[in-house]
């Protein structure tokens, strides 16, 4: 499915996965309609359905395969790629090879990127059908390896082929040179049920699937030339590994919005969790890539997160910033970033409620039960080699502080609330924001770019 302009409304409806998604029956209009966006959904009903293989939920492996506890633990599939040429020399020897020159999409760039630098290790390029298909289904590579969503080249070429040298650009900047080894209609419809756990274009991921990519994915090697340019330096996960210690726990904790105390306290308070050791430190690792249409700019959560760095300067607290576009596709999403974070060098990953979760854009309904992610990623920590640290359910009170909201319940502790609607209307108006709910310095950054 290709772009394409606003045609009619579609009531669109799938069986959804999981017993813990909410649904609606609300028509959704449809912004540019393929011929094929039939497929995406006939008129129905959502039907309240378990069925965990939908996500590729797999059971963990016997005890045999251990946890990787060290640090700098070992890469996904045991080797950390790196395809980033060193010189001038062997850069222009493969540009020279380039039969096709083509400017990446953002989501594109993104994803070439963390092939290159080995941030999707032990990927060497995009996926191949077999591949896909395999990822889709099972969510394993063909060797049984763990992978949480497909990785995927998209075009609406018709004369773009395998065989083809093409040289990836962002603006004059090259990039890469993928080599394309073959071309498939994917079964978008397939993949969007499997993976985000249903077609519906209320979805954001499905949506993006439908409306965003092309027609056409493309398997093919890459050989990486140049990093992207950005508002952002991203550390490589090499570069990430170096700064780490050799002989502690690392937590990774991933996020994609501003963050404010109760975010702070919570990934500190994860160091104190029963399943990291001693001495662990945090990487707080955010995504500045393309996410949901209302978030927040990457370039504005990137000056967020470095006048927090400052005013914070925590010892415990490491920073990087991952070239990763979001999918809100709930607990795949969080198999993919704990595999991505294994590959940057972390032990543990922090898992949230509704973890990289999404809303209905009709009825603002959820898509994902609030402990999804963290059943999926308990159910393979030990095959993916990564330990998730539930997220505290932390308030605010008048007497304590931030406790548990067991705590709070236990002690009938006075809470203090700030609804996010609330928090964007105080900082448009000028007024003061509590230092309870958020820091001074990301408070100011955001006021500056509203």
């Amino acid at each position: 499915l290709c772009p394409r302009t606003i045609a009619t409304k579609y009531t669109l409806s799938l069986s959804s996965p999981r017993n813990k998604m909410k649904f609606s029956t609300t028509a959704l209009s449809l912004i540019a309609v393929a011929s094929s966006v039939s497929a995406f959904v006939p008129a129905g009903t959502r039907q309240m359905q378990k069925n965990n293989a939908a996500f590729g939920l797999v059971q963990p492996m016997s005890s045999s395969s251990s946890l990787q506890m060290a640090a700098k633990q070992v890469p996904h599939g045991g080797t950390l790629v790196d395809l980033i040429l060193k010189s001038d020399e062997e850069k222009d020897a493969a540009i020279a090879k380039c039969t096709k020159t083509i400017q990446a999409s953002p989501r594109q760039l993104c994803d070439v990127e963390l092939i290159m630098n080995g941030g999707f290790s032990p990927l060497t390029g995009f996926m191949d059908e077999a591949t896909y298909k395999s990822v889709v289904d099972n969510m394993e590579l063909p060797d049984g390896l763990v992978f949480g969503l497909p990785v995927v080249f998209d075009t609406d070429d018709e004369d773009l082929a395998p065989g083809d040298i093409a040289l990836i650009k962002d603006g004059d900047r090259d990039i890469a040179v993928i080599e394309f080894t073959d071309k498939y209609t994917p079964d978008k419809v397939k993949e969007c049920k499997n993976c985000y756990g249903t077609s519906e274009l209320e979805h954001p991921g499905t949506l993006m699937v439908a409306t965003e990519r092309g027609k056409y994915y493309m398997g093919g090697k890459v050989t990486g030339l140049n990093l992207p340019v950005r508002d952002f330096v991203c550390a490589t996960p090499a570069e990430v590994r170096a700064e780490l210690p050799d002989d502690k726990d690392v937590v990774a904790f991933q996020c994609r919005n501003p963050v404010h105390r109760a975010h702070y306290e919570l990934f500190t308070r994860a160091l104190d969790a029963d399943e990291v050791g001693e001495g662990g430190i945090v990487l707080v690792h955010p995504t500045c890539g393309p996410t949901q249409a209302d978030d927040i700019p990457g370039a504005v959560r990137y000056k967020t997160y470095e006048v927090l760095k400052e005013e914070t300067q925590d010892p415990r607290v490491n920073w990087a910033y991952l070239p990763y576009s979001m999918h809100m596709a709930g607990p795949r999403e969080a198999i993919q970033h704990m595999m991505i974070r294994k590959n940057f060098g972390c032990t543990h990953f922090i898992i949230g409620r509704d973890m990289a979760g999404s809303k209905s854009s009709i009825t603002g309904e959820d898509y994902y039960g609030a402990y999804d992610a963290q059943d999926i990623a308990r159910a393979n920590a030990e095959k993916l080699g990564v330990t998730p640290v539930p997220s505290l359910n932390l308030v605010y009170t008048e007497e304590e502080g931030y406790v548990t909201a067991d705590v709070a319940e236990e002690k009938g502790l006075n809470l203090k609330k700030l609804s996010g609607t609330k928090f964007r209307q105080m900082l448009r108006g000028g007024e003061d924001i509590p230092e309870w709910f958020a820091f001074k310095s990301v408070v100011s950054v955001l006021r500056e770019n509203m």
